[in-house]
């Protein structure tokens, strides 16, 4: 499949790619090809745009390309440092989804272990550009391709503020939470049970230049 092409302004548009953080990422389609504009800054942070994939990145999304060893937190994304990742992660893969104007980019840690043992460990760090987004409480109107925060709570983590719930469903088991990096800018993590008890040293190493 012929790979898109995505700019600071631009992204082909295509369908939603709906996966389970931890397993291979739906691969993409190319029924639609009709750009669609999205604004990734506000004027205010100009300066300061959202991360976006590398052309690199979006290929290996549509190929659902998996990486063994992982990439290191320093360089799973590009403009995003994840700078604490837990040990015991044999594979890894990116992900890079067009969904109703926003533009996710995502990196997914995983073990060897089954979907359904407890044990398993992942840990799911994604940056989506949405326009609309300028505080915390957006979140929960924000249209997510997965992992909503209908039912979130405030709390804090790593010294950010954030929404955070219990994972279930599709995210599987674990934490999810989420926050505003700056306006449009929105950071997403889902932590699997094993590593709930690290989530705050890895919010915390999560930067954006």
């Amino acid at each position: 499949m012929a790979a898109g092409v995505i700019s600071a302004t631009s992204l082909l548009a295509g369908p939603a790619q709906a996966f389970a953080p931890g397993s291979a990422p739906a691969p993409a389609t190319a029924s639609a090809r009709t750009p669609v504009t999205v604004s990734l800054q506000s004027s205010a942070q100009a300066a300061k745009p959202c991360p976006l994939p590398t052309k690199a990145d979006i290929r290996r999304s549509a190929a659902t390309a998996e990486d063994r060893p992982p990439r290191k937190g320093t360089n799973a994304l590009k403009g995003v440092r994840v700078g604490y990742v837990p040990k015991g992660f044999v594979s890894g893969g990116v992900t890079v989804n067009r969904h109703k104007g926003l533009v996710e980019y995502s990196y997914t840690w995983t073990d060897d272990r089954s979907d359904m043992d407890y044990r398993r460990r992942t840990l799911w760090v994604r940056v989506v550009c949405a326009p609309k987004a300028t505080k915390l409480d957006h979140l929960r109107k924000t249209p997510f391709d997965l992992g909503s925060f209908g039912n979130a709570r405030q709390a804090t983590y790593g010294g950010r503020r954030v929404l955070t719930q219990s994972a279930d469903g599709a995210l599987g088991h674990g934490r999810y939470l989420g926050w505003v990096e700056r306006p449009g800018t929105i950071v997403t993590v889902l932590a699997s049970q094993p590593l709930v008890p690290q989530l705050n040293k890895i919010v915390k190493g999560i930067r954006l230049p």
